[in-house]
């Protein structure tokens, strides 16, 4: 498949994809993700792999974008440790920094 990473045009394929992250050990996830066999990967760690690139050259969208076409798994930043829903911003703050929600 042809896709434009960081306006470099990219001829990817699902097991070329496999076999550029074959054996790369994945960062902690703390945003954007895509699932790879059965990890986890940033989607900055994933674009940087499979394109030779800078991180700061292209974005997580464009490389969500990518791989959702071909087929893995994404998850965006909203659904990877985002605060449980239903909670005030004084508490939603209050879980982050520690301590228990407030009531």
């Amino acid at each position: 498949m042809r896709c434009v990473i960081a306006r470099y045009p990219f001829d990817l394929t699902k097991g070329g994809v496999l076999e550029s992250m074959k054996g790369v050990k994945p960062e902690p996830v703390t945003g954007a993700s895509v699932i790879i066999g059965r990890r986890a990967y940033p989607a900055m760690q994933v674009g940087q792999v499979i394109t030779r690139q800078d991180r700061r050259d292209f974005s997580a969208g464009e490389v969500l974008r990518a791989m959702a076409r071909l087929g893995f798994t994404c998850r965006g930043p909203h659904e990877a440790g985002a605060p449980a829903p239903g909670l005030t911003p004084v508490q939603q703050a209050s879980t982050l920094l520690g301590s228990p929600a407030v009531a």
